[in-house]
């Protein structure tokens, strides 16, 4: 006697294969291969009986299985930490929308900025083989740049400059120097660079173009260092900077997130006012940076450009594997905003750019 408790079995549930849609259409296995290649010989009328068997079965292409068959795939991996902060997330976005484009596959692989850990992301990403990296922060090791390039895998970089690697940057020491320029022409003296312990390349750059430029004009700059580049980061540097006898008049962050940070604190701890007694500048202008709550002057890194570079970048290396490392630097525009006192120049020129 059957038991009445008994669970039926579970159906078995699996892609459809190319030889169910042969059997359907009535021609071979190899005849729905070539339907599905272009340019393959095959009569139209053969291929319109596949394409409507595919149709019914509800048949896709199992694309992973060619490109491994043919040691070479679609897929490209994105190496990012934190993927969902700031600027990164947005560049993110941008990049698997101009991959996907493309007809790549993205894959974001979430890691961390040790050696061994980017050093595991490339070999996966080589055990599945990807047909490219694109490091989206972090610092690659010489070792990772040797891996890509004894495997043939193209290897793009974006935010810093690597030796041996093509890559995408924009120019950080020159905004920082622009930043210096600006807060010195609306009358700011004491000058401070809010930062992060991490001491990125990027975070390097963008403090001493600041610092430099300050200097020469005979400003002191201060400087604030949260453990990282985030909002929590930012009332670290803030707590640094407004403690001291000394407050500075004029704050260049690192980054957007550092920004609101730093802002919230000096308007909820200390009795200063932003612009009239602190002007504060960032960096990225994320979309956060237009909130009323804000309103923050910042320089603008366009997503979409830097993406489109790093895709160019890729074309580029897969047509001419033995070409030179290429290097793009992308310039970025200080956007006025009302945190930050602004020279009168500087609000005619804004004001000229939108009307």
């Amino acid at each position: 006697m059957k038991s009445k408790n008994k669970k039926p079995a579970k159906e078995d549930k699996q892609f459809v294969s190319a030889l169910q849609v042969a059997k359907l259409a009535g021609v071979s296995r190899s005849a729905v291969s070539r339907a599905f290649t272009p340019g393959a010989s095959l009569s139209a009328k053969k291929r319109e009986r596949i394409m409507e068997a595919a149709e019914v079965l509800g048949y896709q292409v199992n694309d992973l299985a060619r490109g491994l068959l043919a040691r070479k795939s679609r897929l490209v991996g994105l190496v990012v930490t934190n993927p969902e902060l700031g600027y990164r997330s947005h560049l993110v976005a941008a990049l698997t929308k101009a991959l996907i484009q493309r007809g790549s596959v993205p894959i974001v692989i979430n890691t961390g900025n040790t050696e061994a850990e980017l050093v595991a992301a490339q070999k996966m990403l080589f055990g599945y083989r990807a047909e490219a990296t694109i490091i989206l922060s972090g610092s690659p090791p010489s070792s990772f740049v040797d891996l890509a390039r004894r495997n043939g895998q193209p290897l793009i970089v974006l935010g810093r400059s690597e030796t041996g690697a093509d890559y995408v940057n924009v120019d950080n020491e020159g905004a920082g120097r622009e930043a210096a320029r600006f807060f010195l022409a609306g009358g700011a003296e004491r000058l401070a660079f809010a930062g992060t312990l991490s001491r990125t390349p990027t975070t390097v750059e963008r403090e001493h173009g600041f610092c430099h430029e300050g200097s020469l004009h005979g400003a002191d700059v201060m400087i604030g260092n949260g453990s990282n580049s985030d909002y929590a980061g930012g009332q670290e540097a803030a707590q640094q900077l407004f403690s001291r006898g000394k407050r500075p008049d004029a704050v260049f962050c690192v980054n957007d997130l550092v920004a609101f940070g730093l802002i919230d604190y000096v308007r909820h701890h200390t009795r200063l006012a932003i612009p009239g007694d602190v002007s504060v500048i960032g960096f990225d202008d994320v979309p956060e940076a237009q909130w009323d709550a804000f309103s923050l002057t910042t320089f603008r890194q366009d997503a979409a450009v830097m993406a489109a570079c790093a895709v160019a970048l890729l074309d580029q290396r897969e047509a001419d594997p033995e070409r030179p490392p290429a290097h793009e630097r992308l310039a970025t525009r200080l956007i006025v905003r009302a945190s930050a006192l602004a020279p009168s120049c500087a609000i005619a020129s804004q004001r000229q750019e939108n009307p």
